[in-house]
Protein backbone atom coordinates (compact mmCIF):
# COMPACT_ATOMS: atom_id res chain seq x y z
CA UNK A 1 0.00 0.00 0.00
CA UNK A 2 3.02 2.17 0.39
CA UNK A 3 3.46 2.09 -3.63
CA UNK A 4 0.43 3.55 -3.66
CA UNK A 5 0.51 6.20 -1.24
CA UNK A 6 3.61 7.27 -2.78
CA UNK A 7 2.71 7.62 -6.37
CA UNK A 8 -1.06 9.45 -5.68
CA UNK A 9 1.40 11.57 -3.95
CA UNK A 10 4.16 12.13 -6.56
CA UNK A 11 3.84 15.80 -7.96
CA UNK A 12 5.05 14.67 -11.69
CA UNK A 13 2.87 11.34 -11.85
CA UNK A 14 -0.39 12.95 -10.55
CA UNK A 15 0.36 15.60 -13.58
CA UNK A 16 0.53 12.98 -16.31
CA UNK A 17 -2.07 10.94 -15.11
CA UNK A 18 -4.36 14.05 -15.03
CA UNK A 19 -3.77 15.33 -17.92
CA UNK A 20 -4.38 11.91 -20.00
CA UNK A 21 -7.28 11.52 -18.03
CA UNK A 22 -8.90 15.25 -18.43
CA UNK A 23 -7.98 14.23 -22.20
CA UNK A 24 -10.03 11.52 -22.48
CA UNK A 25 -12.97 13.32 -20.63
CA UNK A 26 -12.99 16.12 -22.74
CA UNK A 27 -12.80 13.99 -25.99
CA UNK A 28 -15.96 11.93 -24.49
CA UNK A 29 -18.03 14.96 -23.34
CA UNK A 30 -17.12 16.37 -27.23
CA UNK A 31 -18.11 13.44 -29.31
CA UNK A 32 -21.41 13.61 -27.14
CA UNK A 33 -22.08 16.90 -27.92
CA UNK A 34 -21.44 16.40 -31.17
CA UNK A 35 -23.46 13.30 -31.99
CA UNK A 36 -25.61 13.38 -28.77
CA UNK A 37 -25.19 9.52 -27.60
CA UNK A 38 -22.97 8.12 -25.27
CA UNK A 39 -19.96 6.35 -27.45
CA UNK A 40 -17.79 4.68 -23.92
CA UNK A 41 -14.72 3.57 -26.32
CA UNK A 42 -14.07 7.60 -26.03
CA UNK A 43 -13.17 7.20 -22.52
CA UNK A 44 -10.07 5.15 -23.53
CA UNK A 45 -9.66 5.31 -27.26
CA UNK A 46 -6.72 6.85 -29.23
CA UNK A 47 -7.54 9.35 -31.63
CA UNK A 48 -9.55 12.49 -31.70
CA UNK A 49 -9.34 15.94 -29.67
CA UNK A 50 -7.32 16.42 -27.88
CA UNK A 51 -4.68 14.45 -27.97
CA UNK A 52 -4.46 12.41 -24.97
CA UNK A 53 -1.21 10.97 -24.86
CA UNK A 54 0.41 14.12 -26.07
CA UNK A 55 -1.57 15.77 -23.30
CA UNK A 56 0.20 13.04 -20.71
CA UNK A 57 3.57 13.65 -22.25
CA UNK A 58 3.62 17.20 -22.18
CA UNK A 59 2.16 17.46 -18.36
CA UNK A 60 5.23 14.88 -17.59
CA UNK A 61 7.57 17.49 -19.20
CA UNK A 62 6.56 20.26 -17.68
CA UNK A 63 5.82 19.26 -14.20
CA UNK A 64 9.25 17.76 -14.55
CA UNK A 65 10.35 21.04 -16.05
CA UNK A 66 9.09 22.59 -12.51
CA UNK A 67 10.16 20.00 -10.31
CA UNK A 68 14.18 19.74 -11.68
CA UNK A 69 14.43 22.47 -13.95
CA UNK A 70 15.07 23.14 -17.64
CA UNK A 71 18.60 21.93 -17.42
CA UNK A 72 17.89 18.81 -16.03
CA UNK A 73 19.00 15.59 -17.69
CA UNK A 74 15.15 14.44 -17.18
CA UNK A 75 13.68 17.10 -18.24
CA UNK A 76 15.90 16.43 -21.54
CA UNK A 77 14.67 12.85 -21.45
CA UNK A 78 11.20 13.73 -21.25
CA UNK A 79 11.23 16.56 -23.95
CA UNK A 80 12.82 13.92 -26.43
CA UNK A 81 9.83 11.37 -25.46
CA UNK A 82 7.57 13.53 -25.35
CA UNK A 83 8.51 14.98 -29.42
CA UNK A 84 8.61 11.29 -30.15
CA UNK A 85 5.29 10.67 -29.13
CA UNK A 86 3.84 13.96 -30.69
CA UNK A 87 5.59 12.93 -34.11
CA UNK A 88 4.21 9.35 -33.97
CA UNK A 89 0.21 10.70 -33.26
CA UNK A 90 0.27 13.19 -36.31
CA UNK A 91 2.70 11.14 -39.04
CA UNK A 92 2.76 7.26 -38.43
CA UNK A 93 -0.54 6.60 -36.43
CA UNK A 94 -2.60 8.97 -38.22
CA UNK A 95 -0.94 7.39 -41.50
CA UNK A 96 -2.11 4.08 -40.22
CA UNK A 97 -5.35 4.98 -39.79
CA UNK A 98 -5.98 6.66 -43.18
CA UNK A 99 -4.85 3.41 -44.43
CA UNK A 100 -7.61 1.28 -42.36
CA UNK A 101 -10.20 3.43 -43.56
CA UNK A 102 -9.35 2.75 -47.08
CA UNK A 103 -8.98 -0.99 -46.43
CA UNK A 104 -12.33 -0.79 -44.93
CA UNK A 105 -13.66 0.70 -47.85
CA UNK A 106 -12.26 -1.58 -50.08
CA UNK A 107 -13.79 -4.41 -48.17
CA UNK A 108 -17.24 -2.56 -47.94
CA UNK A 109 -16.67 -2.63 -51.61
CA UNK A 110 -15.79 -6.46 -52.40
CA UNK A 111 -19.19 -7.26 -49.90
CA UNK A 112 -21.21 -5.10 -52.28
CA UNK A 113 -20.47 -6.83 -55.04
CA UNK A 114 -20.24 -10.27 -53.12
CA UNK A 115 -16.72 -10.91 -54.02
CA UNK A 116 -15.72 -13.48 -51.23
CA UNK A 117 -12.47 -11.52 -48.76
CA UNK A 118 -11.30 -13.29 -45.34
CA UNK A 119 -10.34 -11.02 -43.03
CA UNK A 120 -8.83 -12.23 -40.37
CA UNK A 121 -11.82 -11.85 -36.96
CA UNK A 122 -14.21 -10.91 -39.56
CA UNK A 123 -13.61 -7.09 -38.11
CA UNK A 124 -13.23 -3.70 -39.87
CA UNK A 125 -10.63 -2.46 -39.15
CA UNK A 126 -9.76 0.48 -36.39
CA UNK A 127 -9.67 3.69 -38.00
CA UNK A 128 -9.38 6.62 -35.39
CA UNK A 129 -5.76 5.78 -34.65
CA UNK A 130 -3.80 9.02 -34.97
CA UNK A 131 -4.44 12.85 -34.77
CA UNK A 132 -4.23 15.95 -36.43
CA UNK A 133 -1.48 18.50 -35.91
CA UNK A 134 -4.27 20.64 -34.63
CA UNK A 135 -5.68 18.03 -31.85
CA UNK A 136 -1.92 17.34 -30.98
CA UNK A 137 -1.81 20.98 -30.30
CA UNK A 138 -4.77 20.99 -28.09
CA UNK A 139 -3.16 17.62 -26.25
CA UNK A 140 -0.02 20.03 -25.77
CA UNK A 141 -2.22 22.91 -24.61
CA UNK A 142 -4.47 21.08 -21.90
CA UNK A 143 -1.05 18.89 -21.19
CA UNK A 144 1.08 22.16 -20.05
CA UNK A 145 -1.99 23.86 -18.36
CA UNK A 146 -2.81 20.80 -16.05
CA UNK A 147 1.21 20.76 -14.34
CA UNK A 148 0.54 24.48 -14.25
CA UNK A 149 -1.81 24.27 -12.37
CA UNK A 150 -0.97 21.74 -10.17
CA UNK A 151 2.33 23.51 -9.93
CA UNK A 152 1.09 26.84 -8.68
CA UNK A 153 -2.16 26.17 -6.76
CA UNK A 154 -1.33 22.85 -4.88
CA UNK A 155 2.43 22.70 -4.36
Amino acid sequence: MQFFSEIFSNYIALCAFWGWFLAQALKFVIVLLQIRRLQWERLIGSGGFPSSHTSLVVALSTATAYEHGVNSDLFVICLTFSLIVMYDASGVRREAGRQAQILNQLMEHFKKRNIPVHIEGGQMLKELLGHTPFEVFGGAILGYTVASIIYYNFL
